[in-house]
């Protein structure tokens, strides 16, 4: 076989197989739509969802690579997380050391209830000696008047009541004293507690940082492509893979204003792919715009009102989709037949043909 044989057959097999497909699908297309039919054309569309982070970071690992199938929950790839984890290590420490605090603040709390008791009992115990030399200066002024008891013992009477007045306004003033150290101790408590609060606020929020740290599939979908590499630093925001979400998968085409104006949602309509011809995917009318996408320059006969396009959106079933993942390839064009007229019966041609 010569040089140029060789280097040419590889097109010559290609062009074959395109003009099998284009025989193909010109023998299987539906021909003549009958009345209550109509077609437009699109191209097969999915939700896309980019993976990003939330935060500044490095990257780690990525664990997805592209064309994988992923499952709600999966991890996909996860960032640095070190300085986190050092500040709530950190924080750690520190809502430990608040409730050592609190609880120093407690036994505080009971060593000046203690001590307001005891002064307390110092107060009952002064006002006791006081009532008893008071009642002993009155017996001894009696009886020195009558000439029994020397005037010396009057005095001295005297001056333990006045001593021990003083000593019971100094065991009030402890009380008093102690009563504001229990005050002053509670506030403590208090202040402990709202430390530990806070410490633990902060170790949730660094513990919510870092989950945010692990990137994970928020559906069931396609890995689509892969944005970034390990060791890649990224902003807030930056995309590290793109998710196609294969459980609202869609063909999105025009109708003029007549046709689009009978379709109703949840009509039935029949989707044919240039890559499938020989297959008839069933759908259902998801959205019909409310508003013309594009129109004429100017508007001003019947005929011309009649130009306008609206967009119609045809969903596939999710169930269905579920059965056949590894042939959902978005960006594939088609036709999509759009059933106005619930009577009207499909043609032969536009018969549910699923893969087996």
């Amino acid at each position: 076989m010569s040089r140029y044989t060789k280097s040419t057959l590889p097109l010559v097999l290609a062009a074959i197989a395109v003009a099998a497909a284009i025989i193909a699908w010109w023998a299987l297309r539906p021909s003549g739509l009958p009345a209550g039919i109509v077609a437009g054309n699109g191209r097969l569309e999915a939700t896309e969802i980019n993976i990003a982070t939330k935060t500044p970071g490095r990257v780690i690992e990525i664990l997805a690579q592209e064309g994988d199938f992923v499952q709600a929950g999966a991890v996909l790839a996860r960032m640095d997380a070190d300085v986190l984890l050092a500040q709530q290590a950190e924080t750690q420490a520190q809502v430990r050391y608040a409730e050592n605090t609190y609880q120093t603040a407690k036994s505080i709390v009971a060593q000046r209830e203690s001590e307001y008791n005891a002064t307390q009992a110092v107060v009952a115990q002064r006002l006791a000696e006081l009532d008893a030399a008071g009642k002993r200066l009155k017996r001894s002024q009696r009886l020195v008047g009558e000439g029994a008891t020397p005037q010396q013992e009057v005095d001295d009477n005297q001056a333990r009541v006045l001593g021990i007045k003083a000593a019971v306004s100094a065991a009030q003033a402890q009380v008093a004293a102690a009563r504001a150290g229990i005050e002053a101790a509670k506030s403590q408590v208090v202040e402990s507690q709202s430390l530990i609060e806070a410490a633990k606020a902060t170790v949730a929020r660094l513990q919510a940082d870092i989950d945010d740290r692990v990137l994970k599939a928020p559906r069931d979908g396609r890995v689509q492509y892969r944005v970034a590499e390990p060791g890649e630093v990224l902003e807030s925001g930056g995309r590290v893979l793109n998710l196609v979400d294969l459980s609202d998968v869609y063909i999105t085409f025009f109708l003029p204003t007549e046709a689009a104006g009978k379709v109703a949602l949840g009509s039935d309509i029949r989707l044919v792919f240039d890559a499938a011809p020989n297959l008839v995917i069933p759908a259902k009318a998801s959205f019909v715009a409310s508003v013309a996408q594009f129109t004429p320059k100017t508007v001003e006969t019947e005929s011309e009102r009649l130009k306008l396009m609206f967009r119609v959106r045809a969903r596939i079933d999710p169930e269905l989709l579920k059965q056949h993942l590894e042939y959902v390839k978005t960006g594939v064009p088609g036709m999509a037949y759009v059933k106005l007229d619930p009577a009207t019966e499909w043609p032969a041609g536009l018969q549910i043909k699923l893969l087996k």
